[in-house]
C-alpha cells in the first residue's frame, strides 16, 4: 500500500555546479539530514568556476555525501532501501558535466533500490525553498519567487510547486555573476558574494552612482553586465581595464562595493515588487545564493512591510545549492504522480 504523503521519504541528490549535496528529507518538510560539500578551494585560484575541476571533485564527493547523509537520518543502507520512497535530482539547468553525475547516481540508486526516479529543475527548486521547513498546513502558494544566484536571476510565478511559471530572467549576466565578477575587478576573491557584502559592510552605498538597468517600465527581465562595466571603468578609468585599482584606498574599495551591491539590491527590489503588481499576487518568496545577502534581505523586508506583503525568505543554510530542496520539491512531484524514466538526461538549460 502507499504510502500518504506525510511519510513519503525522499533522497535528494544536488551536482548542478560547484556544490555536492545530499538530503534525506520526510513529508517534503522534515529535514533529516542535508549534507553539502564544497568546492571553494578548487576554484578560488582561477576566479570562478572550472567546469571540468568541478565534475571530478563530484564524482569524489558524491559517495561520502550519500554515504554521511543516510548516517545522519538514522539509516543504514538498508533501512534506507525500504524506507526511502523516491530518488530525486537535480537534471537540468546548470553545467552539464556536473549534472550527469548526480544523474547517473540518481539513476543507479533508482535502478538498485527499485524506487521512482525524479528529475527536479534546479531553479525551480531554489523558487519553492522557502517552504522547506514550513509546516505542512501552512501553504505559501500562490507566490511570487525571487531566484538570484551566480548562474540565475529569474521571476517566477509559483501557483504551486507543480505550476511554476516563469514572469522573467536576465538577458546577460545574473546578478551573482556579477557579484563575481566585480570581486574580480577589485580583487577580492572568490567566491565573489560573500567577499562583496564583508568588502561593503564599512563602504557608503551612496558614494557612487552606478546604474539601474530596469529594459523598460513593465519589463520584469534582468541586465546586470552594465553595472559590471561601469564598476571596471570607475576602478581603472574610462575605457580602461588595467592600472586603476593600486591608486585606490581601502575605503574607496567599501565605497565602490556598496554601492554596487546597492544598485544590484534596488534593481531586485524594484522587479520583485512591479512582479506581485502584475500578478497580484500578496505572497514574496526568494532564494538562491544571493539570498543569503543580507543588504538584500533587508531592502526586501522593508518594500514588503511598505506594502503590506508577506515575505518569505529561504532560511540561509538552504539559499546556496543543496539536496534538501530538491528533495523537497521532488516529494511534491512524487505525491502528485510525476515520476521519470531511467533515461532521464541531464540538459544544461530548463
Amino acid at each position: 500500500m502507499a504510502k500518504p504523503p506525510e511519510q513519503m521519504t525522499v533522497l535528494g541528490i544536488e551536482t548542478s555546479c560547484d556544490e555536492t549535496s545530499v538530503a534525506v528529507v520526510t513529508g517534503g518538510h522534515q529535514v533529516r539530514s542535508n549534507v553539502v560539500a564544497t568546492q571553494f578551494d578548487v576554484h578560488a585560484k582561477y576566479g570562478g568556476v572550472v567546469p571540468e575541476l568541478a565534475s571530478r571533485a563530484h564524482i569524489e564527493n558524491l559517495d561520502a555525501c550519500v554515504a554521511e547523509a543516510l548516517a545522519q537520518a538514522g539509516l543504514t543502507l538498508e533501512q534506507a532501501r525500504e524506507e526511502i520512497d523516491a530518488i530525486a535530482v537535480s537534471n537540468r539547468p546548470g553545467l552539464v558535466g556536473c549534472l550527469l553525475i548526480g544523474v547517473t547516481a540518481a539513476k543507479t540508486l533508482s535502478f538498485v533500490w527499485g524506487k521512482p526516479l525524479i528529475g527536479v529543475n534546479h531553479v525551480h527548486a531554489h523558487a519553492c525553498s522557502a517552504a522547506i521547513e514550513l509546516p505542512a498546513d501552512q501553504p505559501l502558494w500562490p507566490a511570487v519567487a525571487l531566484v538570484v544566484s551566480g548562474g540565475h536571476t529569474s521571476l517566477y510565478h509559483v501557483r504551486d510547486p507543480q505550476q511554476i511559471d516563469l514572469l522573467g530572467a536576465t538577458i546577460d549576466d545574473a546578478a551573482g555573476e556579477a557579484f563575481d565578477k566585480v570581486a574580480s575587478i577589485l580583487n577580492l576573491g572568490f567566491p565573489g558574494g560573500p567577499i562583496v557584502e564583508r568588502t561593503a559592510a564599512p563602504g557608503n552605498s551612496t558614494a557612487y552612482s552606478f546604474p539601474r538597468t530596469m529594459l523598460g517600465r513593465d519589463s520584469l527581465d534582468f541586465s546586470f553586465s552594465g553595472i559590471k562595466t561601469a564598476v571596471l571603468y570607475t576602478v581603472h578609468g574610462p575605457g580602461k581595464t588595467t592600472g586603476g585599482l593600486e591608486r585606490l584606498s581601502p575605503q574607496e574599495i567599501a565605497d565602490i562595493a556598496a554601492s554596487f551591491q546597492a544598485a544590484v539590491t534596488d534593481v531586485l527590489v524594484a522587479k520583485t515588487m512591479l512582479a506581485v503588481e502584475q500578478t497580484g499576487v500578496r505572497t514574496v518568496v526568494v532564494g538562491g545564493g544571493v539570498a543569503a545577502n543580507k543588504a538584500l534581505r533587508s531592502g526586501l523586508t522593508d518594500a514588503c512591510a511598505r506594502r503590506g506583503i508577506t515575505l518569505h525568505l529561504t532560511p540561509m543554510r538552504y539559499c546556496t545549492d543543496n539536496g534538501a530542496m530538491i528533495a523537497h520539491l521532488g516529494h511534491h512531484l512524487l505525491a502528485a504522480g510525476r515520476t521519470d524514466p531511467l533515461s532521464l538526461e541531464a540538459r544544461a538549460t530548463a
